[in-house]
């Protein structure tokens, strides 16, 4: 079973009087710096100049500077840049400026865990990321709560790397709801695979598989829309609150014999093992390989991917559909 660690466990003295660093202001970034100040722990964002970040953390009371200034004397470096270029910016602007004794955090664990970046011997590398996106981390703690963390610790040379990690939990209201003790090997593995195989590569295949599917039998393509996508909230809000089986209660009989029945016949033991193979070669190493290679090359599969699926004929009927769903509250991109 794993060790969860709560509020009791998790003292938020260890970044008492000490500054904290927060690389980027996006989506884990603004959650984290709020969180930490509201907190009241000191709290410096590096952002760049100009840029809606920037902007937006100034409009939040801070006052954004560079990752130098940012990183100077701070006790805990908090790094929420996107995976694909953490690596450059670390090489360029971070690595230089690391002091001894210093703690680098991570919201996920891919360049350390790949080694796209290496840190020093002399420096704590610690984890705490949060099962949630940045919104969710920021409105729930506003109310009170928190959402769940991981924590890992990959290098505890001072000692206290825990405790800090522990304490920036505690900070961004993790502690409230529990926190787990992982690795980065472990965080960084099941999470792509759970994005690849079902949370967005799955799920996204088979909503498109089975709309195309009604579309292609002579389905009017507004019916398949709600069939396949609209009502797909409905069901995993279900699971969300109580598993498969309060999803099976709630729903009718004739759709959990569904359920029970046709849905081993679209997830074969051939759909399980081509998810094994997907695992194999997140362990390897080879899909972020690739994934780095693609975005060093200019993301052109990336671009022509996204491009065919944003045009499609589930998003235009689902852009039409939306419009008529007032409390949907649409989002465009």
């Amino acid at each position: 079973m794993a060790t969860i660690y709560y509020e009791k466990d998790a003292p938020i003295d260890g970044l008492k009087g000490k500054k904290v660093a927060v690389i980027g202001y996006g989506s884990q970034g603004h959650a984290h710096a709020q969180n930490l100040r509201d907190s009241g722990v000191e709290v410096v964002i590096a952002e760049l100049e100009g840029t809606d970040n920037f902007k937006l953390a100034q409009e939040h009371g801070f006052a954004p500077t560079d990752i130098k200034g940012a990183m100077d004397s701070a006790a805990l470096i908090i790094i929420t840049l996107p995976d694909e270029v953490q690596a450059k910016v670390y090489d360029t602007q971070i690595a230089g400026n690391l002091k001894a004794g210093q703690t680098l955090g991570f919201c996920h664990g891919f360049n350390i865990h790949f080694k796209y970046i290496v840190p020093p011997a002399d420096i704590n590398v610690v984890m705490i990321a949060p099962k949630g996106p940045g919104h969710l981390v920021r409105s729930e703690y506003v109310k009170g709560g928190g959402v769940p963390n991981l924590i890992a610790v990959e290098q505890d040379v001072s000692g206290d790397g825990k405790a800090i990690a522990l304490a920036w939990a505690n900070g961004i209201g993790g502690a409230r709801a529990g926190i787990i003790e992982t690795t980065y090997k472990e965080e960084t593995e099941t999470d792509l695979f759970g994005e690849q195989v079902v949370l967005c590569g799955g799920l996204s295949a088979l909503i498109k598989a089975g709309f195309e599917t009604l579309v292609e039998a002579g389905y009017q393509p507004e019916i398949a829309y709600f069939e396949c996508m609209h009502e797909v909230k409905l069901i995993v809000d279900l699971m969300y609150q109580g598993g498969l089986s309060y999803m099976r209660y709630s729903i009718s009989n004739t759709a959990e014999w569904g359920d029970l029945a046709s849905g081993p016949r679209i997830i074969t033991e051939d759909t399980k093992a081509e998810m094994k193979q997907i695992l194999a070669e997140i362990v390897s190493g080879e899909f972020a390989k690739n994934w780095v290679a693609e975005y060093q090359g200019g993301l052109k599969n990336f671009n022509a991917l996204y491009d065919k699926d944003h045009g499609s004929q589930l998003e235009d009927v689902g852009r039409k559909l939306r419009n008529m769903m007032k409390w949907v509250d649409a989002k465009e991109v």
